[in-house]
């Protein structure tokens, strides 16, 4: 991916990773960022799916035995695949070991915790405040060139070491992303890339950043709130070369909010404290799709260009894309 994208990622999003990372390395007695708690613990429970065996140095940290042990994991996967959502946070996920082995030692709860770098005594509630109708949030990889089609789509990659992606990890994909490391270690890259391939056709895909290989998965984002020329339309190419400059190689944060016809999540897009809708509805490079949104920033945004006369209003009756879509299908059927 470069030498930039490669810095770039190194600053933004800091994986930890231990061959192709469908999870993240086992913890040990200091836990490097705020959540590679949570992950490890993520990784640790669905590892223990496929192997039934707890992590090698937990003993160190609690009293009971590994059949004890491996009791709690079986209940704490459980709970895991039916939190909606599962922990994000290490608050979170603190009261949520603490909740699910409520009946168990203390000490040994204490123990997991220490184990994972959790805190011991949570606060008594973590309030967010979220925007109405927000569904998820994804933390991406830095954002390719290739990934950008046009001014209101986007391709972007999220690590499956994030708590949300692990709990959803196929177990399908997770067995080929590890047969896959085998391969390469065997250095049998035809079977390596036919696992690759069946990776890619389950929606993941394995990224090398930073030297290192990293499971992640796909989505493919749609600009919540704004419809941006078509390329073949005029300002098409202004409007996709905007969105470049703006996300090109940088980690994205993206709320999510529903799922369009295409399979493509619906979102606002976030980048270096920058809300990109804002700026392509500024230079008059998108308009505002009253038809979905009725947000009042956004019809502000719009007018403000509009009295500007940039991008594209700088003509006087610019087709609107939803108009030129609707035109196209009629002249092919």
């Amino acid at each position: 991916m470069g030498n930039a994208l490669r810095f770039l990622y190194k600053r933004c999003c800091k994986p930890t990773t231990a061959g192709v990372s469908n999870g993240v390395s086992t913890p040990n007695d200091g836990v490097s960022t705020p959540n590679d708690g949570v992950s490890a613990l993520s990784h640790d429970l669905f590892q223990f799916d496929t192997t039934s065996q707890v992590p090698e140095g937990l003993s160190n940290h609690v009293v009971s035995s590994k059949k004890a042990q491996a009791n709690w994991y079986r209940k704490l996967l459980e709970a895991w695949r039916e939190a909606k959502p599962p922990p994000k946070t290490p608050e979170e996920a603190s009261r949520f070991v603490i909740q699910t082995l409520k009946r168990h030692q203390k000490a040994d709860v204490q123990g997991l915790l220490a184990y994972y770098g959790l805190p011991r005594q949570p606060s008594a509630s973590a309030p967010t405040s979220l925007p109405q109708g927000f569904k998820f949030e994804l933390q991406t990889f830095p954002v390719d060139m290739k990934a950008i089609p046009d001014g209101d789509t986007i391709t972007v990659y999220v690590s499956t070491t994030d708590p949300r992606e692990s709990s959803n990890l196929p177990r399908e994909v997770r067995l080929a992303a590890d047969q896959r490391s085998k391969a390469r270690a065997a250095k049998n890259y035809t079977k390596a890339d036919e696992l690759h391939k069946k990776i890619i056709d389950s929606g993941y895909r394995v990224l090398n950043l930073q030297n290192q290989e990293i499971l992640a998965r796909k989505y493919r984002i749609r600009l919540r709130g704004i419809d941006a020329p078509e390329s073949s339309m005029p300002h098409g190419k202004e409007a996709k070369e905007e969105l470049v400059k703006l996300i090109q190689g940088k980690c994205l944060r993206v709320l999510v909010y529903d799922e369009d016809l295409y399979g493509r999540c619906v979102g606002d897009i976030y980048c270096n404290g920058k809300f990109v809708q804002e700026v392509m509805l500024k230079k008059g490079l998108a308009w505002h799709y009253t038809a979905y949104d009725q947000r009042v920033e956004l019809a502000t945004w719009e007018k403000e260009a509009r009295a500007k006369r940039v991008g594209l209003w700088a003509s006087a009756n610019p087709e609107k894309p939803w108009e030129w879509r609707k035109n196209k299908r009629q002249r092919v059927a």
